[in-house]
């Protein structure tokens, strides 16, 4: 099921954070989200996912099966990873066989008898990964998965994305231009609640340029 997003509009209070956004995001695409700080990446993606409502007149259809990662992971630094993920598949209904297939898919079998406090931020987000995938999601949205990870674990984590991308839709925000180039098919530039582009990788001789231009 595609995404479609029309004419989606969100005041908080006198700010109009969102401005008429128009959307169509196809089956299997990976999607950057890209903007300055404060251009409306994060609202979009609560919105999505259900954690906020638009305003009256806005459209929003996303996949009934979603899985989101919060720029703010919100773990328990004292539960064990592996303890965390069943605890969080029985919260949302799951059969309880989906756990341990994860935790080798996102690369944590060397840790998910650690407890979540003791892991660097790259395996927590990981952990946060695995989360999101439970219920095997049409639809991955990740807000800026990336923040603070050292250069290791920040190819890590893009080459997990990548690889999560070839099964289902992602929705990737950041404001790092090389990690768009890096993961996603196609690039939508956002700036003061505004979309100011949107193109296939592929077409965009300079994804550095484009965004210059388009962010003035």
């Amino acid at each position: 099921m595609p995404v479609r997003i029309e004419h989606l509009n969100k005041h908080i209070g006198r700010q109009h954070v969102l401005r008429d956004i128009s959307l169509t995001i196809r089956d299997g695409e990976v999607i950057g989200l890209l903007g300055p700080n404060g251009a409306g990446k994060s609202t979009l993606m609560k919105i999505m996912v259900g954690l906020w409502e638009a305003d009256g007149g806005s459209k929003v259809d996303v996949p009934p099966t979603h899985g989101y990662l919060p720029e703010q992971n919100p773990l328990y630094p004292d539960m064990y990873v592996r303890e965390y993920l069943r605890f969080m598949e029985r919260l949302t209904g799951g059969a309880g066989d989906e756990v341990e297939s994860l935790i080798d898919r996102v690369g944590l079998t060397a840790e998910a008898h650690k407890r979540i406090g003791e892991l660097s931020k790259g395996y927590r987000q990981r952990v946060g990964l695995a989360q999101a995938l439970l219920g095997n999601p049409e639809l991955l949205i990740l807000d800026e998965p990336t923040t603070g990870l050292d250069p290791n674990q920040l190819a890590d984590i893009r080459a997990l994305i990548r690889d999560l991308g070839r099964d289902r839709t992602v929705i990737l925000s950041t404001h790092i231009l090389q990690e768009v180039s890096a993961v996603c098919s196609r690039v939508v530039i956002l700036d003061h609640g505004q979309i100011k582009a949107d193109k296939a990788i592929q077409d965009i001789d300079s994804l550095e340029q484009l965004f210059g231009e388009v962010t003035k």
